[in-house]
């Protein structure tokens, strides 16, 4: 569909016309202003004082009249940004060109997948009998959606014999929501309907029954923080009361294994796997604890579970090739290794080393019947290895340069299922067939029609604070002028081990190229562009080093003349929230507008949250001194100053976020709008129907991005005024 955008803007033209219609509306309009009540705590002597602690009940009527006065404000502001329907225009138009297919997985010769087509808000799940046959459709979350409540499907695990499909329904952008059953023979849902379920669904070997988590209901008496304590892993039986499901695993279940209450549990059976795994785990990061027993023992009294590997062990993955067992590790690899033991005699420190450690990182790996094939991390781009059992590792021949991960492989068959994609070309997935040493287009995913041919990407390592190299990934369209006054978008997350620089198909960056913009993404530490070092190098004492990268990052980009500070917008989510918090506060003149999207604004805070309590393992505990430390370090709330000339900030959250609480955003928001001298606006969009992002429907995504895209927009220039328009 898209080539290119009929209509070209420049900055001047639109800014001029903007700040007409901004400035009048600036001077009769002001966001609510937040009254200010100081709580006093002491953590280890040191005291700290929180101006907006009664923003963090978000239940009270007064907090939740300010939030709405708030979201009203900024909604208001927004809508009169003249490029702002232009931009959500250009946004639709990118984001439903062509079908998008994602999240297949392969059972047999059945292909489960989403799909959302133009005109379509919601993805919907599908399937196909073979590659060549005609797919039907399974699960349609816009049928089920009412005037009063939007639907979105959660996840999905299809089973063994690929005859029955779970799902999740969740409401509202949510993540918490029912387990429902598919039965594709009789084309309908059953009647098993299982509640405050989110993720672990694992089919037994039989297709008669399936593993979940289910989460309690936080009622009265009950501390937020319970929500992801104590988990445990229940078994239900098609057919059967749910109330007589019996848990399987998990806190408490069996008494020969110990597990702390704030540790996550799963059980997980892979595709035709005579074993399931037990696996306990922290959830923030890539070490777990493994038990093992026979799958068909679940429906028994007492599961006789083994332990094969524990958190000493520092093991990331496994696979099982008949009694050989496959584990990827990072004990003494900070890259990680692949290392080959035996199931039913296990020995780790005997173990033959099938893959070593080396400059990329070992990230991914599946079992094929012919060989055992590894995804590796080079510098952020991922790559695909086969090493025949017995035999030398060989890398995957692909069908043209790019990115390649592992879909499917399982010692059934032969080959590998992957996709492949880069920054400039669309993902495909592929198949490849090691007799004839070929790759073979599955067509599974048709071709995204948008023109990037136009388009340059690469990457570039610049200096960080204390000469550490840090990658970069840059994008722009060809033929760009570095003239220090190219709209620039940087972005950044750093936390969990997760790689940034990844390439990936955006049609958010081709809007802003279209802009004479500059895309670009920093591979921060705490990331996992290399490793486990990486992500220990950005990690709890060591998290300054997240956003002091960033930082090095932004004046990389501006001594190479890309841009400037009047040009430079900023951009993290989530635990990113954490690197533009602290960026911003401690280099205010770097930036001129900045974006924290569902952001973790307030980390000194979190434990008393939900989700913060399984995030400890991150960022650490106030509870201990050495932990405290770490977090008021990485607190950017408290870390804003009276009178200091802050950048112009927008502040998005879903209200239903089960992830990140709101108020970090709302307490942010109320910090900067009190503080800042700049007179540049500091704005909280929230949407009263989304989340985290998960679960966020497609006009919902281009609604933010526009705005988004037009408030960064709307505040570049060389001459702001107050309301950082020239």
């Amino acid at each position: 569909m898209y080539h290119r955008h009929p209509t070209t803007l420049t900055l001047a033209a639109p800014l001029i016309i903007l700040f007409a219609i901004t400035a009048s509306v600036s001077a009769q309009d002001k966001p609510p202003i937040a009254p200010v009540r100081p709580v006093e705590d002491t953590y280890f002597g040191q005291k700290i004082t929180d101006p907006y602690r009664w923003l963090e009940d978000q239940k009270s009527e007064e907090t939740s009249k300010w939030m709405k006065a708030q979201a009203d404000y900024a909604r208001a502001y927004l809508d009169r940004l003249p490029m702002r329907e232009e931009l959500a225009k250009h946004l639709t138009e990118l984001n439903t060109a062509g079908v998008r297919v994602s999240g297949v997985q392969r059972r047999g010769e059945r292909y489960f997948y989403y799909k959302i087509s133009p005109g379509e808000n919601e993805r919907k799940l599908y399937v196909r009998d073979g590659l060549g046959s005609p797919e039907r459709l399974l699960v349609d979350p816009e049928k089920m959606s009412t005037a009063g409540k939007r639907y979105s499907i959660g996840g999905f695990s299809p089973s063994h014999d690929g005859k029955l499909v779970a799902y999740t329904l969740t409401p509202g952008g949510g993540e918490f929501g029912e387990l429902r059953i598919f039965d594709l023979a009789k084309g309908i849902d059953l009647d098993d309907r299982i509640q405050r379920t989110r993720f672990g669904m694992s089919w037994t070997p039989d297709d008669r029954s399936l593993t979940y988590i289910k989460f309690p209901e936080l009622g009265p008496g009950v501390a937020p923080t319970e929500l992801y304590q104590k988990l445990r892993v229940f078994r239900h039986v098609l057919g059967t009361k749910v109330e007589e499901d019996k848990p399987v695993f998990g806190y408490g279940v069996n008494p020969n294994i110990q597990i702390p209450p704030r540790l996550l549990s799963f059980v997980e059976i892979p595709y035709r796997s005579k074993f399931a795994y037990g696996v306990v785990a922290t959830g923030v990061s890539p070490n777990f604890e493994l038990h093992i027993a026979p799958a068909e023992s679940l429906s028994q009294d007492s599961i006789p579970w083994r332990k094969l590997t524990d958190f000493t062990d520092e093991v990331s993955n496994l696979a099982i090739k008949g009694d050989d067992l496959y584990l990827i590790t990072y004990k003494a690899a900070p890259r990680f290794k692949v290392i080959r033991t035996s199931v039913s005699k296990p020995d780790l420190k005997a173990a033959e080393v099938v893959f070593p450690a080396g400059e990329a990182v070992v990230r991914n790996f599946a079992a094929a019947k012919d060989a055992l094939y590894i995804e590796t991390l080079d510098a952020g781009v991922p790559r695909i290895w086969r090493v025949p059992y017995g035999g030398k590792p060989e890398s995957l021949k692909l069908p043209f340069e790019g990115a390649a991960t592992i879909a499917h492989a399982d010692d059934q068959n032969d080959g590998v299922l992957y996709n492949i994609y880069w920054w400039t070309k669309p993902p495909a997935l592929y198949t490849y067939d090691p007799a004839k040493t070929v790759s073979t287009d599955t067509k599974l995913i048709p071709p995204i029609p948008i023109d990037m041919a136009d388009v340059e990407a690469y990457f570039v390592r610049f200096k960080s604070h204390d000469g550490v190299m840090v990658p970069m990934a840059i994008l722009h369209k060809k033929g760009i002028k570095r003239t220090g006054t190219n709209p620039t978008l940087l972005q950044g997350y750093g936390a969990y081990g997760i790689n940034s620089v990844e390439p990936s198909f955006l049609p958010i960056a081709r809007a802003w190229l279209d802009r004479g913009g500059v895309f670009a993404i920093a591979g921060v530490r705490g990331g996992g562009e290399f490793g486990e070092e990486w992500h220990m190098a950005g990690f709890q004492k060591t998290k300054p080093n997240t956003w002091k990268d960033f930082i090095a990052g932004a004046e990389y980009l501006v001594s190479e003349k890309y841009t400037s500070p009047a040009y430079l917008a900023a951009r993290g989510g989530s635990a990113g929230g954490i690197l533009i918090s602290n960026a911003i506060t401690e280099r205010p003149d770097l930036f001129r507008v900045v974006n924290s999207a569902v952001g973790l604004n307030n980390a000194l805070r979190a434990e008393t949250t939900p989700n913060g309590v399984p995030n400890i393992a991150e960022f650490g505990s106030f509870k201990t001194e050495e932990g405290f430390k770490a977090l008021i370090a990485m607190d950017g709330y408290h870390k804003v100053k009276d009178g200091v000339k802050y950048p112009a900030v927008i502040l998005t959250h879903g209200i239903n976020d089960p992830r990140v609480e709101p108020f970090m955003s709302a307490k942010f928001a109320a910090r900067l709008q009190a503080a800042t001298a700049s007179q540049f606006p500091v704005l909280l969009r929230i949407d009263y129907d989304a989340g985290h992002g998960i679960g966020t429907s497609r006009s919902q995504m281009i609604a933010e991005q526009a705005d988004v895209l037009a408030f960064f927009l709307s505040q570049l220039g060389d001459k702001p005024t107050g309301d950082g328009m020239k």
